[in-house]
């Protein structure tokens, strides 16, 4: 079970705001100086008697001229404040210039929020500043940019730089075996004739003991692209296991005596799942198999050769430490070696910082960790990563690294901004148990749409919040991911098997209804005693047992139960479950055109079921195909279905399977490239990076406001007056912003209103100024922006200064060339229109004309004399002019 609750949340206090300026000087990591080819003279020395200095006076102090901006009072000492009256003439005499300090907010721009959403969940307006931000001194003049020459290529370059997908982190110093999987364009080299992925999770537990067996032999290897065996788990020495040291085992010590298919190659040391495995990939080599470590029941723990769980603490706890990560990375490379995997998926279910978040086993665990949860995670897949490279380089094969994850909005929320997207190969969306029986709201399984009408959403006033935007469906998660990553790595994931309730009231057909547990209903742990009434009995085929070895009520069956309900047909198999009823009154399938939702409703006992029947998976192909997304997931195979004709009755088949392989063969490549055809990138790129710091946690990130890190770790200046613009996800509204006084903003909306059938586009494009003290190289600046919606990593930055566009290493680009020098105008490509100029002028300046009476603030915009110029501080009646190095503005570029 899968909990994805969803609240609305709202923020009850604005916390006072420091003046803009202070703001962005405090996010600042170095303090400009003024320098001079030779000292001047010294001026009278400073007086901190005279109380009247009038504005243009100059003194010295320190070893420095200093001349006051206006009046200068006697408190206000030259150099001891960016605020005061003094600004720097540069160092006289033999002194020494000093670094001006760099002032410290007196209060935490951050904001507190109210995690209760019980009464108003509207979003409380944006703060404002209390008071106008004071002139400060300004900083030193940033030089001329200069021609520079192409780099020259490393000629250490790994050679299969070519096939490395784009926005894929390179391991440095490791020539990563790319084109054993992929083309030169970085697109995954499937089998079977696929265009897009086809992956389906093949469990551990079906082999005949309770209900059908499903074996290797069972799997559509003529269908399927990638095959995840479920599960392998994190043992007591952070080493990941499927228990074969214990006798029985699925994995490595079963045998299936008198099953055709199921005979074991003699010449592996290992029988079990493995060994058929092992078989059927060597007659279809191009399919791909991984290991997945996790799911629901072993995240936080594992079962036990005598099928026990374990309570270790799992991904919670072996992520605590560098020395275990190693330790649990270093198991993973000898483990797929050992067996003959393809690489691993991680199923970690979840590092959220939402309290009571996955298995409520684990929440002694996890809820005391919350605050590191994810920032572990990101260290555990920065870390296989790293060491998957090292062990492909040396064996001459690429070792994949992908991940299962969560698509609700709730959970997601909790996850800062997912800054795993550039260590994995792709991401499997679990984009199902959207709803279930763990709440009384009775909505589909796995629905592929918002129709504004989503009961669970509805009740907690989402929509109100945020501008009618539902974030429990695949369409709104792919744009989530969508943000951080080229399509073609989104893999939206699709059920086989169905959810459901008993006792619904309300809704059409079902579905919008609710269906509260009854008194005394025995609510599963982890609901707080406000469960619904999950499906029983007949309608529950596939259950979990609780802690007394009782069946938890979740209205989960395969497909072919499904359909053999609406039949009428009871099957042969619902005895080997353990159930005894009868069959009661018609069920009736129904498809949703908006949702795309599939579910199927018994008016006689009031009983949904809702999950992904061959109308749910077509469309999902069709979605698919259409907008370049990498492939589709299958929660799990066994849930598919063929007619047995002589029984009369549907069982386990490959029907949904092979009509994915249908609709997902010759419709073209997935997407290959972060950006949109409308945003080039240019080629020349800066070395700057992009660190996403200090969320709130769970419920309390709202607004979502982290103090993003842009640093500079190569060797050229970017001058204050630059524009770096960057494009985020439409799973938020798009009302990008600061309260750090660097002007961010929204530039273009890819959507705009409600989701209502689909998101309209991709992207929104936001960018800022960078502040005054510049961005030089070593340096950083602490932007702490805010939005609303959860959306996963920026993409797509451009800088833009001196008439020319630079992508960034940041991004992880294909065929950049970082430059060690600014480029004289215009770099190789314009971005959007948004922050970058191509240094020649066109006679049309976009920013308002400067006005001598307007009095302008910190980032500020305005054309003059066919330039525009931005405002490193507060400033009127200050003409813009490049004679002035040290004034107020900045140039923009020309216009």
């Amino acid at each position: 079970m899968l909990p994805t609750h969803s609240r609305a949340r709202r923020s009850v206090a604005a916390t006072t705001v420091t003046a803009l300026l202070g703001a962005s000087l405090t996010a600042v990591a170095m303090t400009a100086t003024a320098t001079a080819a030779s000292a001047a003279d010294c001026a009278p020395a400073w007086d901190s008697g005279n109380s009247n200095y009038s504005g243009g006076t100059v003194v010295s102090h320190e070893g420095e001229n200093w001349e006051a901006k206006w009046w200068a009072g006697s408190w206000e000492v030259p150099g001891a404040s960016q605020w005061n009256a003094w600004q720097s003439l540069g160092t006289c005499g033999d002194g020494t210039p000093e670094p001006t300090p760099t002032p410290t907010p007196t209060t935490d721009p951050s904001p507190t929020t109210d995690p209760s959403p019980t009464t108003d969940p509207s979003p409380t307006p944006d703060p404002t500043p209390t008071t106008d931000p004071s002139p400060t001194t300004d900083p030193s003049p940033t030089p001329d940019p200069t021609p520079t020459t192409d780099p020259t290529p490393d000629p250490d370059a790994n050679p299969d730089e070519a096939c490395r997908p784009d926005g894929m982190a390179q391991t440095p110093g490791v020539d990563t075996p790319y084109c054993d999987i992929y083309d030169e364009n970085g697109v995954e080299i499937l089998p079977n004739g696929l265009d897009r992925r086809v992956i389906g999770y093949f469990t551990s537990w079906r082999t005949g003991s309770n209900g059908p067996a499903y074996l290797a032999g069972d799997i559509p290897w003529d269908s399927l692209s990638h095959i995840n065996y479920a599960f392998a788990h994190i043992d007591d020495n952070w080493e990941v296991s499927v228990n074969e040291d214990v006798p029985g085992n699925a994995a490595t010590d079963m045998t299936f005596p008198g099953v055709p298919g199921a005979e074991m190659d003699p010449s592996l040391p290992y029988t079990g799942h493995f060994n058929l495995l092992n078989q059927y990939k060597e007659d279809n080599p191009g399919v791909k198999i991984l290991p997945a470590v996790g799911g629901w029941a072993e995240s936080g723990g594992y079962f036990d050769g005598n099928g026990d769980r374990v309570g270790n603490g799992g991904f919670y706890t072996m992520t605590e430490s560098q020395d275990r990560i190693d330790t649990f990375s270093d198991s993973v490379v000898d483990f797929i070696r050992e067996y003959g995997f393809d690489g691993i998926d991680i199923d970690y279910e979840y590092p959220t910082s939402n309290g009571q978040a996955g298995n409520p086993l684990d929440f002694a665990i996890a809820d005391a960790k919350r605050g590191e949860l994810f920032s572990d995670f990101v260290d555990l897949m920065k870390t296989l990563r790293e060491k998957l490279d090292v062990a492909g380089a040396e064996d001459g094969e690429y070792y994949m690294l992908t991940a299962a994850v969560p698509s609700s909005g709730w959970l997601l929320r909790g996850m800062e901004a997912f800054q795993v997207t550039e260590y994995v190969d792709y991401l499997n969306l679990m984009t199902y148990d959207l709803h279930g029986a763990w709440n009384k709201y009775v909505g589909g399984n796995g629905p592929l749409f918002d129709d504004g009408k989503d009961p669970e959403l509805a009740a907690a006033g989402v929509y109100g919040a945020y501008d009618n935007i539902g974030y429990l469906n695949g369409d709104w998660a792919a744009h989530y991911f969508r943000g951080a990553m080229q399509a073609g790595r989104i893999n939206i994931g699709v059920p086989f098997y169905t959810r459901g309730f008993e006792n619904v009231t309300g809704g059409v057909n079902g579905m919008g209804g609710t269906a509260a547990a009854p008194s005394g209903f025995n609510c599963p742990d982890g609901t707080n005693n406000a469960c619904g009434h999950g499906g029983e009995g007949i309608n529950n085929l596939w259950h979990d047992l609780d802690e007394n070895g009782d069946p938890i009520p979740a209205g989960v069956n395969p497909i072919w139960h499904a359909l053999n309900l609406e039949d009428g047909v009871r099957g042969d198999y619902v005895d080997s479950y353990g159930v005894t009823d009868e069959i009661e009154g018609d069920y009736v399938r129904y498809f949703d055109e908006t949702t795309k939702n599939e579910w199927w409703w018994n008016d006689t006992t009031n009983t949904f079921l809702s999950g992904d029947s061959n109308e749910a998976v077509a469309a999902k192909a069709d979605y698919v195909a259409e907008t370049g997304l990498g492939g589709l997931m299958i929660w799990e195979l066994a849930g598919d279905y063929e007619y047995n004709q002589d029984k009369g009755q549907y069982e386990m088949g490959s029907t949904l399977v092979d009509l994915m392989h249908s609709r997902l063969s010759g419709v073209g490549a997935y997407g290959d490239s972060k950006a949109n055809a409308d945003r080039t990138m240019p080629t020349d790129a800066l070395d700057l990076d992009i660190e996403y710091t200090e969320f709130a946690l769970g419920d309390n990130n709202y607004p979502i406001a982290p103090k993003v890190v842009f640093r500079n770790n190569g060797e050229v200046d970017i001058p204050a007056g630059a524009t770096i613009s960057f494009q985020y996800a439409t799973s938020d509204t798009g009302e990008m912003s600061d309260w750090s006084g660097f002007g961010t903003t929204t530039t273009d909306l890819g959507h705009t209103g409600d989701n209502i059938g689909g998101l309209d586009g991709d992207f929104h494009t936001a960018e800022f100024t960078v502040p005054m003290t510049g961005l030089p190289a070593g340096g950083e600046i602490v932007n702490n922006l805010k939005w609303t919606l959860p959306v996963a990593q920026f993409s797509n930055v451009i800088v833009s200064f001196g008439g020319a566009d630079y992508s960034t290493t940041y991004d992880h680009g294909r065929g950049i060339q970082v430059v060690s020098a600014p480029v004289d105008g215009g770099g190789d490509g314009g971005g959007d229109g948004n922050g970058g100029g191509d240094g020649g002028g066109d006679g049309q300046c976009s920013a308002a004309a400067w006005d001598a009476a307007t009095v302008y603030n910190g980032g500020a915009t305005v054309s003059h004399a066919g330039q525009e110029w931005t405002s490193r501080y507060w400033t009127q009646g200050n003409e813009p002019s490049s004679a002035n190095a040290w004034g107020p503005w900045a140039p923009a570029g020309t216009c």
